[in-house]
């Protein structure tokens, strides 16, 4: 098929060339590259990837096509989409569509170009930064100030863009143990799937939910999930998170909810260079000394001590895992609170399956719980 030609301009001005992909037009977002050699399904729906062009380092997507199975939410939530070479034909049993029909059916624009691992080179040196694709604009100044004209990530409040807009229910699988009030703040679908294998019905609610929407459940634990955008813009959150602290209920967190539950602590939170997203990145427990292989999708890191216990409004916490690439902080937990989270997926939508077992742990500190409200940290 002949496609028309498109191109790419970051915010400092570099531009990149090649064919249209997907839906043809313009679009706009933070540019980040993921290093995943499988999961492209999975990366498209992940809720987190919210308001931001991805790169796909793997040179050849689209092989296995789309399925009805994987999507990790309701819809593709990139704002873009660059390939190096898109695959001309879907072989797998499972696809209903090609990757292309899909792009296309969701209105998702996205270039195919020679120059992935030179957009990758220069993002890793540079930075994650403003990004516009466009099939439509042939002088590249004039989407240059378009770009410079689209929001910055920092200062986004997006959870509130994906969550849910009513509560649901994820039921558990075979007898129910546990009752789960699992904050959305761009949860994967993978999540309370994990939690309902492990005799949890999962109450999943809105972003905006407070502290007394989660209480009046009685859960037996609070999960707040992944989800996109600057930690920092998610006060809301924070809020309620304390409010459930101070009730004493166990809690864990992953991706924005680490973020959040760190802010709750009152650490704060910044910007990384340009982020971990893939499958590959190296976790090292600190209190095991195990390493995980394991799957991310982050823009931000929380700020916290790494030198022993630090003292919080809730007792003693310490940084429970870091990133053995860049040392950052990949895991908090408290020391007198049942409460702890995890920078990265274990439900590994796609990716290793190292890390499944913080579910279960999550299931342990709920059923530590004493009469007071308090369990086992």
């Amino acid at each position: 098929m002949t496609r028309p030609a498109a191109m790419l301009v970051l915010e400092d001005g570099r531009v990149f060339h090649g064919v249209a992909f997907g839906a043809e037009g313009e679009t706009f977002g933070e540019m980040v590259f993921n290093t995943g050699m499988t999961g492209y399904q999975e990366t498209l729906t992940d809720p987190s990837y919210a308001g931001q062009i991805v790169a796909m380092t793997a040179p050849h997507i689209g092989n296995t096509g789309v399925n009805d199975e994987d999507p990790e939410s309701g819809r593709i939530q990139v704002a873009g989409y660059v390939v190096r070479e898109p695959s001309p034909i879907a072989s797998s049993w499972r696809a209903r569509r090609t990757l292309e029909e899909e792009l296309r059916a969701q209105g998702i624009v996205g270039i195919a170009m020679p120059g992935t691992r030179a957009l990758t080179r220069h993002l890793r040196d540079k930075g994650a930064m403003r990004g516009g694709i466009s099939s439509v604009e042939t002088d590249p100044q004039a989407l240059l100030e378009r770009v410079l004209a689209s929001p910055s990530m920092e200062g986004a409040d997006l959870a509130r863009t994906v969550t849910t807009p009513e509560p649901y229910v994820v039921p558990p699988v075979g007898p129910k143990r546990y009752t789960v009030a699992a904050v959305d703040l761009g949860i994967k679908a993978m999540i309370p799937r994990y939690m309902a294998e492990r005799g949890c019905q999962v109450h999943v609610l809105p972003a905006t939910s407070t502290a007394e929407d989660i209480l009046a459940l009685d859960p037996d634990g609070v999960f707040f999930s992944n989800g996109p955008g600057d930690p920092a813009a998610t006060g809301y959150a924070v809020e309620t998170l304390r409010g459930v602290l101070q009730a004493g209920k166990p809690f864990f967190g992953i991706c924005l909810g680490n973020q959040i539950f760190g802010r709750a602590l009152g650490l704060g939170t910044y910007k990384l260079r340009f982020g971990h997203r893939g499958i590959n990145q190296p976790v090292r427990d600190r209190r095991t000394g195990r390493v995980e292989i394991s799957a991310h999708n982050h823009g931000f890191a929380v700020d916290a001590p790494l030198d022993g216990p630090f003292d919080t409004p809730f007792g003693r916490a310490e940084v429970s895992h870091v990133n053995l690439n860049d040392g950052c902080v990949e895991g908090l937990r408290l020391l007198d609170y049942p409460a702890f989270s995890v920078q990265y997926h274990p439900e590994a939508a796609a990716g290793p399956h190292d890390s499944t077992s913080l579910f279960d742990r999550f299931c342990e500190l709920m059923d530590g719980k004493a009469a007071n409200g308090k369990a086992r940290a």
